[in-house]
């Protein structure tokens, strides 16, 4: 299996230069010069505010879409996904299993969790409520909480070999309907919040790097090779979407007006108007690769390994 992929975001791309920094303790996230400059991974709404996670443990905050400031965190390990149940109450993590949380919307952070030297990565990170959660990763890995994030206990979700591959980012569908997009063409599924899971092949090879719950009940996955599938009967099936590229897509959003955006590198941007059921590409002349994005009340607002997407 595609064992490389998982991680080919938050390691690859991380090779390239990060913004200036101020030295900080060896513990602490350094102090950077320019927050908006800085490689982000990971991007979410804390009420009206925009969080974004990313290198060297790396949180900016925005309250306008357009200035950016850093949060103090308490770890230098790359931060790859965000989560906030509310405006206050959010969780990230990263590599070496590392989970931080928040309980002042991203102004400052405490560490619930690291595992260095053990190079597991965590690559998306979910919450039900203010106690239940679940974070994965590569080769399986599966970490959930039933007391906010103080402790975490490891799970199997699959056994055999199905519960070694990548999983690469968690996401909500109706009612208790919770999906992971994974790797190889792999959708798990569960019905319970995910107290327990199944595997759903695509017939897709390529890893799904994002995926969505669209407002009219339908989901989306996306990844490797700018492949795209779609699914009408809560995941139990999915069909593929002609995406127009081959680009990979790594981020997925639905605006208020229906609008549903997908992301990926060199620049790719797919838009549709119609619940997914097609998309139109543009590329930005500049091909900057994007890694996440959010609809804030200023507008859209999208980042990249080189920090804040400049808006066209």
């Amino acid at each position: 299996m595609q064992r490389f992929l998982a991680l080919a975001l938050s390691t690859l791309l991380l090779v390239i230069a990060a913004p200036a920094a101020v030295v900080a303790a060896p513990d602490q996230a350094p102090r950077l010069s320019n927050p908006a400059r800085a490689p982000i991974l990971g991007a979410t709404l804390a009420g009206t505010r925009i969080v974004a996670v990313g290198d060297y443990g790396t949180v900016i905050l925005s309250d306008d879409g357009r200035t950016f400031r850093q949060s103090p965190v308490p770890t230098r390990t790359p931060l790859t996904s965000v989560f906030f149940l509310d405006a206050k109450r959010g969780w990230a993590a990263g590599h070496d299993g590392t989970i931080i949380d928040t309980d002042d919307g991203g102004e400052t952070w405490r560490l619930l969790r690291e595992e260095r030297g053990k190079e597991r990565a965590l690559l998306s990170i979910w919450f039900e409520d203010a106690s239940h959660g679940l974070a994965v990763g590569q080769f399986g890995l599966a970490l959930a909480t039933t007391d906010g994030g103080v402790t975490w206990q490891e799970r199997h979700l699959l056994e055999g070999e199905a519960g070694e591959m990548h999983l690469l980012h968690l996401f909500r569908g109706p009612a208790r309907l919770l999906l992971i997009a994974a790797e190889a063409g792999n959708v798990l599924r569960s019905e319970d919040a995910g107290a327990t899971w199944q595997a759903i092949a695509t017939g897709n090879k390529g890893s799904f790097w994002t995926g969505i719950a669209l407002a009219d009940g339908g989901l989306l996955v996306a990844g490797l090779r700018g492949h795209v599938f779609r699914s009408l009967d809560q995941g139990r099936s999915w069909q593929k979407v002609p995406s127009g590229t081959q680009q990979s897509l790594t981020t997925a959003w639905q605006a208020p007006d229906g609008t549903v955006r997908l992301l990926g590198l060199s620049g790719i941007t797919l838009t549709s108007h119609d619940q997914g059921q097609s998309f139109t590409a543009s590329t930005r002349p500049d091909r900057a690769s994007f890694t996440s994005g959010v609809v804030a009340p200023s507008g859209e607002v999208q980042f990249s390994i080189l920090g804040v997407v400049e808006r066209r």
